[in-house]
């Protein structure tokens, strides 16, 4: 089965913050085995053909994160 992974990032659209070494933590479009895209946080490696563990969102569960973290509080 792992043969069958397969991803594209279809739109890059930011860079969240700089982690460990040369990679990055991203916003992303991917579409994840050929599937239509979704959002996507995760960190990236230079090439972007390497890849944390993070999480993937449809538009809906993005809009209900981004409506969530405008009632936090950050100190």
């Amino acid at each position: 089965m792992a043969d069958d992974f397969s991803f594209e990032i279809t739109k890059h659209l930011g860079e969240i913050a700089k982690a460990k070494g040369a990679w990055t933590l991203e916003l992303n479009m991917v579409s994840w085995g050929g599937r239509d895209p979704k959002y996507d946080i995760r960190s990236w490696a230079p090439d972007h053909q390497k890849m944390g563990k993070g999480v993937t969102l449809t538009k809906e569960e993005l809009i209900g994160l981004k409506n969530l973290l405008a009632t936090i509080d950050i100190d």
